[in-house]
């Protein structure tokens, strides 16, 4: 496992800049909005061909009331107790303030190291200003510009030091799976991943947006290994009305397009609404395989095999013409048949992955094609000889030579697709029908 680093603070101070900054992304939202980042965002930083694992946290909050509060600082407190070093990040235009103190107080009872980093030291007279840190009895302050990158190279060369001997990058992890949970707000998504893990990793509650970035957490367990991605919730576009939340829904479309399997959550009390088809459009237009997820089941009285089958039909009838979806009813509260969405989600991704062998291909479909062949169209009369699957393409693609491929319409080709997945299980998973010049 690699080291783990967690960056905390009290609001306000730029712990999500220097997240990004370290990181060389734009994972973590950044706004002058005091308690913006709520769950725990984690990602990789790579410096001088070695890397570490990177925390970011919400705003550490002392003796409030509020309920989002409240969480942050159970998350704070969790990200701290794995860390290996923590950044404890101050802002040196505003000096040492009583939140501060506090904040230090603790980390100075806590085992892990500390480094004190003074952010927003843009000039050498912040520089200066950096000296009254001493104060707090946590060492030397190291004066950073999350904004800018002024000192994070010397930042980050102090951090390796401090870790110690660490492995170098590893490339094979770009090859892990990833695994997208996606659905409208209070759909239970940030729940369902708190079942998977079996701990509190995502702050939840009854409040719609709740979840605003978008959380990678790796899963190695019951032989699994996969990311999992927690969204924010998607709403309407006449719904957004904040700056944050419009981010929040940008991230979680992003997620969508960088993910192989996408776990599209509804809600059982509310039935499938037109939300939930606007974000199985965009799934769709991604190419991305889908597993569809019927959360809060243990609300609902009629748990009979006629009312799931009702339930499936109104589902796939919403969803046509793609029908070919596995559906999974579970709940998040109760845990049940939890373990089975993640099956299913890797039944999915190996679906995806499925090269059919060319004779097999069309052992299997000639017969096929030459007992129903595509209709005539102006006397021509249409043939089709031979096919295959197109090597390394992002999913399953099969390729048709014809000798009047323009003739060839789209009945045709769901027809040729509906028979591809009645002989090889594609489900969850979309396919594409290439017809060309023989």
């Amino acid at each position: 496992m690699s080291k783990l680093v967690a960056i905390v603070g009290r609001p306000n101070v730029g712990k999500s800049t220097l997240f990004n900054r370290l990181t060389g992304t734009r994972q973590a939202i950044v706004s002058d909005e005091a308690g913006t980042t709520r769950d725990r965002q984690y990602g990789k930083c790579e410096w001088g061909r070695r890397e570490f694992s990177l925390v970011d946290t919400g705003g550490w909050v002392v003796n409030s009331d509020d309920v989002f509060e409240g969480e942050i600082r159970k998350q704070v407190t969790l990200a701290t107790e794995e860390a290996d070093l923590i950044l404890f990040l101050v802002d040196v235009k505003n000096g040492i303030t009583d939140l501060d103190a506090a904040v230090a107080g603790i980390l100075r009872r806590s085992k892990i190291p500390v480094m004190l980093c003074a952010n927003k030291a843009d000039n050498n007279e912040d520089n200066y200003s950096a000296a009254e840190f001493y104060k707090l009895g946590l060492g030397d302050p190291h004066c950073i510009s999350a904004a800018t990158g002024s000192g994070t190279g010397d930042l980050l060369d102090l951090i390796l030091e401090k870790l110690g001997s660490e492995k170098e990058i590893d490339d094979t992890e770009e090859n892990v799976p990833r695994f997208c949970v996606v659905g409208r707000p209070n759909a239970g998504k940030s729940s369902i991943i708190n079942a998977f893990l079996d701990e509190d990793r995502h702050i939840v509650t009854d409040i719609a947006g709740t979840t605003r970035d978008s959380i990678l957490t790796r899963y190695t367990k019951f032989g699994f290994d996969f990311y999992l991605v927690d969204t924010a919730g998607i709403r309407r576009k006449n719904k957004v009305t904040e700056d944050l939340e419009f981010y929040s829904v940008m991230r979680a479309i992003r997620s969508i397009e960088n993910t192989d399997v996408c776990i599209l959550m509804l809600d059982a009390t509310r039935g499938i609404e037109s939300q939930d088809l606007n974000i199985l459009q965009i799934i769709q237009r991604n190419n991305k395989s889908l597993v569809v997820v019927v959360n809060k089941w243990d609300l609902i009285e009629d748990k009979s095999n006629t009312a799931i089958q009702h339930y499936e039909n109104t589902i796939r009838q919403r969803m046509a013409p793609f029908v070919d979806i596995p559906i999974v009813f579970a709940s998040a509260l109760t845990k049940q048949r939890i373990f089975k969405v993640l099956e299913t989600a890797s039944e999915v991704y190996q679906s995806r992955k499925r090269r059919i062998p060319t004779s097999k291909l069309n052992e299997e479909m000639l017969p096929l094609i030459e007992a129903y062949p595509p209709p005539s169209i102006k006397g021509k009369y249409i043939k089709i000889k031979y096919c295959a699957q197109l090597p390394n393409t992002q999913i399953p693609s099969f390729v048709f030579y014809a000798n009047l491929p323009q003739y060839i319409k789209d009945p045709y080709r769901r027809f040729l697709e509906n028979k591809i997945r009645e002989r090889w299980n594609f489900t969850g998973t979309p396919i594409n029908i290439f017809i060309r010049q023989k």
